[in-house]
């Protein structure tokens, strides 16, 4: 746990500005990508194992809206809401170990709740399910899913005492800095909601901050995508899962997109906006996602003949046709 420790401690601490040359994923992946984030924390191979730890959304229970956001099929996603039994998280960490393991050789693990908003609910209940996953002694961490108008000061200060032991993580869904699109996308929170809590979060010390970002959503133009990539740069956040506007089965969304209200990019505008976005946002976020991707036939569009391994890759390659990399537009 000595070890752990000092990788923990070091992994919380925020990383100097340095110059280009000093950066190698600047001339490889060209942004900065979380598996290389990892790497440089840790030192064996570590894996989120991603689990459904059987809460809801106040935007779907009726307590601030019902029927979620406008795009939202928590099913098309997250793999363990595609289920009408919910396993034990410690099974859903075991089977998660056994096909990392398998896969791709992991040796240690962060646990991510994903589905729905996991801080929602009483700080009891949160403390067994968070103290379940890190019962294991192959986990190292957490990474909690959750939206900003889901945490209190109580809530902050329980995820907060891991933070001596374990590396810590909370991802705060926003989608966009425009309120007119969070009402539009039916999020039923604003963005100033958003930003007090991240500043919240981030004064404790301890816990990193992921924000996750959709690109193309209605209404927005590329003004209105680089103004997000820009303040989320200001806030000093630590990560940003970057998602492409997609369309799932059984959502509001479906039914505005089928009376052609709302348009999805193709792949090529995708990678161009993607790239853009990247060069506007600080060369210290680590990107944990740069598209995102649904499961099985939920997918209406856009339906790209790739995959989202060569999705990624073009992103990379049209960086390496700029000459550019993330942070370009504001490095100095």
């Amino acid at each position: 746990m000595d070890t752990l420790n000092t990788y923990v401690h070091t992994s919380n601490k925020k990383h100097a500005r340095v110059c280009a040359a000093e950066r190698p994923w600047q001339r490889e992946e060209r942004y900065y990508s979380f598996r290389r984030y990892l790497k440089e924390k840790f030192p064996f191979k570590v894996h989120k194992i991603s689990i459904h730890a059987g809460f809801t959304c106040p935007n779907r229970d009726g307590h601030k809206g019902v029927g979620g956001c406008t795009f939202c099929t928590n099913e098309s996603f997250s793999p363990n809401a595609r289920t009408s039994t919910i396993l034990p998280i410690r099974e859903q960490i075991r089977r998660g170990k056994n096909f990392l393991r398998s896969r791709y050789g992991a040796e240690k693990f962060i646990v991510y709740f994903q589905a729905f908003s996991n801080t929602y609910a009483d700080v009891l209940t949160l403390k067994s399910r968070y103290e379940e996953a890190l019962d294991d002694e192959d986990v190292i961490g957490l990474s909690i899913g959750t939206r900003p108008d889901c945490i209190s000061d109580e809530v902050l200060g329980l995820i907060n005492s891991y933070t001596d032991i374990y590396h810590v993580w909370i991802e705060y869904g926003l989608q966009s800095i425009h309120n007119r699109t969070l009402e539009r996308i039916n999020r039923c929170h604003t963005y100033q909601e958003f930003e007090d809590t991240v500043y919240k979060t981030k004064a404790l010390g301890g816990i990193n901050v992921c924000a996750h970002v959709i690109l193309g959503l209605p209404g927005e133009d590329h003004s209105d995508m680089m103004d997000t990539a820009r303040r989320i740069t200001s806030l000093g956040i630590d990560g940003i899962k970057l998602h492409h506007l997609y369309v799932a089965r059984n959502t509001a969304l479906e039914k505005e997109f089928r009376l052609g209200k709302v348009k999805t990019m193709a792949m090529e505008e995708y990678v161009s906006i993607a790239s853009d976005f990247l060069e506007n946002l600080s060369p210290d976020i680590t990107v944990q996602r740069l598209v995102g991707d649904t499961h099985g036939d939920s997918l209406v569009s856009p339906i790209w003949p790739v995959s989202k391994a060569e999705v990624i890759r073009s992103i990379t390659g049209e960086l390496r046709r700029r000459n550019s990399f993330q942070g370009a537009q504001i490095a100095t």
